[in-house]
């Protein structure tokens, strides 16, 4: 018998960000079972959605619908992943009920000042299989699905593309960077993920295009090809006096490509891994998570801020198809 667990998910933020499920290393979801955490995800092939009846303003049913297919197009469309969608289409059910529908669509939730959208998933208790997953777009602000974006309003395929990320499996990225606001909350000064917690703002595009950490996170969730045997992983410790550091954010950079692709020290021992590198030396940088709220990423407590940025001291060599030698990053506090 099939034991159904409902786990909630804020997605993404205009300003700030509530709390996520437990994530685990490389930004994906996970639940405890059995003494140890397990990823989340999808079993079938194709997963089937459905989109809600229920209109805003600047968006009708229909541009509803082909911005969402657009949406689940680009996670497709990653070549080293298997993830599959089918619109089946449109209900009268709500986001939101446990009904065994994956539904999307537009509520009204004015006491969520701060969030554009939020991820719901239920899963199967004893095995992580995603069972279901339910996504709303707030329907309090402003929407458009202009080509070019539209000057104060939120782009709905942008966040829609963040919110089918969690929809798959994946936890948010600390890939960016932000400033303070002045009425509270922080503004995107520039993003290296879609599944960054806050939103560039209104009128902004430019999260309809996926980013290397985005890719390699969905295409270890789901390999596709020879995405296993053609990437790496880089492994390793956080410590700090000795003491495993927890929450630690450890960015890989390739020297060549550029590619930013990132991970969190989790676990007792401050363990992190990174999959999907491209084979070949990378600079390893561990930083304290300061550019969003820390329950952005993680429910846990004892998450560790503390600490300098700090490099390891050689180039981490990521070779194909396996994963390098396992090293410690040790950090000092501010």
């Amino acid at each position: 018998m099939t034991g159904r667990l409902v786990m909630l998910l804020i997605g993404l933020a205009a300003l700030a960000v509530g709390a996520p499920p437990r994530a685990a290393a490389y930004s994906h979801l996970a639940v405890a079972l059995n003494g140890s955490t397990t990823s989340v995800t999808w079993e079938q092939t194709r997963v089937r959605w459905f989109a809600s009846s229920t209109a805003v303003p600047g968006v009708s049913l229909q541009q509803f619908q082909s911005t969402l297919e657009r949406a689940f197009g680009t996670w497709e469309a990653v070549p080293s992943a298997s993830i599959a969608f089918q619109f089946v289409g449109f209900t009268s059910a709500a986001p939101f009920e446990d009904d065994s529908l994956s539904v999307l669509g537009f509520q009204d939730h004015p006491e969520l000042e701060r969030v554009l959208g939020a991820t719901t998933f239920v899963v199967d208790r004893f095995t992580g299989e995603l069972l279901e997953s339910d996504v709303f777009f707030n329907a309090t602000f402003p929407w458009s699905v202009s080509p070019g974006g539209e000057a104060g309003r939120f782009d709905l395929e942008s966040v829609a593309l963040h919110e089918i990320g969690h929809f798959v499996g994946l936890g948010h990225s600390a890939i960016g960077e932000t400033e303070p606001r002045p009425d509270g909350g922080r503004r995107v000064l520039g993003s290296g993920a879609v599944m960054f917690p806050i939103s560039f703002g209104r009128g902004n595009t430019a999260d309809r295009v996926l980013q290397p950490d985005d890719i390699a996170g969905v295409s270890d969730l789901y390999p596709d090809g020879d995405f296993r045997d053609r990437t790496g992983i880089a492994r390793g410790r956080v410590l700090r006096a000795g003491q495993p550091v927890l929450g630690a954010h450890v960015v890989a950079f390739h020297l060549r490509t550029r590619e930013l692709i990132a991970a969190f020290s989790i676990g007792a021992g401050g363990d992190f891994r990174i999959a999907g590198l491209t084979a070949g030396p990378h600079v390893i940088r561990v930083e304290p998570l300061d550019d969003a709220d820390v329950d952005s990423f993680f429910a846990d407590p004892g998450i560790d801020t503390d600490f300098r940025v700090t490099y390891y001291d050689r180039l981490y060599v990521a070779p194909a198809g396996g994963a390098g030698p396992r090293i410690d990053v040790t950090v000092r506090p501010k």
